[in-house]
């Protein structure tokens, strides 16, 4: 199995923190975001690769990164080729570059380069892996309707399979938020170019994933416990900083 880390965003509304940085690179209690989600990813015996897709811009700070990191799995960084926030491929056209270019065959694990949360990823390849070959999304509740405004949100039915999902919606109809973690089955991984071929828009995966789930089953696991940080903007950077930096892990899990 193949994992693709996204990292190729311009991060403007962490300017000037990100002028010359990508936010993936950013140190949250003194270790970079990206190793957080490289953590969980480790223990996954399964996983041979991974690809972490960034560009031309920042192409050579991860490559430095890259050199000093230790870790067990190969690491392959990718470089998009767009070089300002205006030209960028989007999250959904990354995935479907970093597939095409590297003509990936087998079942792919897609997470977001700027997301940190606790808990592992055993219950949810479980789940994903049980679903095949139907595709599989993390959830977490964010237990606040007015929070719930910012992202993808879910409902779900008796068997975890999505009814519906609206990106940002004005009224959500539940809490369930989408934490951008992704299981493509390989008979899956085509999906992207059909959408991208629609002249849907290639930014955040939820109107993706909004689109497919319209068009056949899509099953969501929800993550119990923990905490999980999607790191946007300048608040929610420092509020990952404030929580690490006291010890979160030895609290929430």
């Amino acid at each position: 199995m193949k994992v693709l880390l996204l990292a190729a965003g311009y991060a403007t509304r962490l300017y000037p923190l990100t002028l010359n940085r990508p936010k993936p690179l950013l140190s949250v209690a003194g270790k970079p975001v990206i190793e957080f989600i490289l953590d969980i990813i480790e223990p996954l015996k399964e996983v041979d690769e991974i690809f972490i897709v960034t560009n031309r811009k920042f192409y050579k700070n991860f490559r430095k990164w890259e050199e000093k990191f230790s870790g067990s799995k190969k690491i392959v960084i990718v470089d998009d080729g767009t070089t300002t926030n205006k030209n960028r491929l989007g999250a959904t056209g990354d995935m479907e570059f970093v597939i095409r270019d590297k003509d990936l065959k087998n079942d792919l694990l897609v997470l977001a380069g700027d997301n940190i949360f606790s808990t592992d990823l055993a219950g949810f390849m479980k789940f994903s892996i049980s679903k095949k070959p139907s595709i599989s999304i993390g959830l977490y509740d964010v237990k606040d309707l007015g929070l719930a405004k910012k992202y993808g949100i879910v409902l779900l039915d008796s068997d975890k399979r999505v009814v519906e999902f609206k990106e940002k919606p004005a009224n959500p109809a539940s809490t369930l938020a989408a934490k951008c973690l992704y299981f493509f089955p390989r008979e899956k991984l085509t999906v992207m170019k059909a959408y991208l071929d629609s002249g849907e828009t290639k930014d955040a995966p939820g109107y993706f994933l909004e689109w497919l789930s319209k068009k056949e089953a899509i099953f969501g696991y929800v993550f119990e416990g923990g905490r999980w940080f999607d790191i946007g903007d300048r608040e929610s950077y420092d509020e990952a900083n404030r929580v690490f930096q006291k010890g979160f892990k030895s609290k929430e899990d």
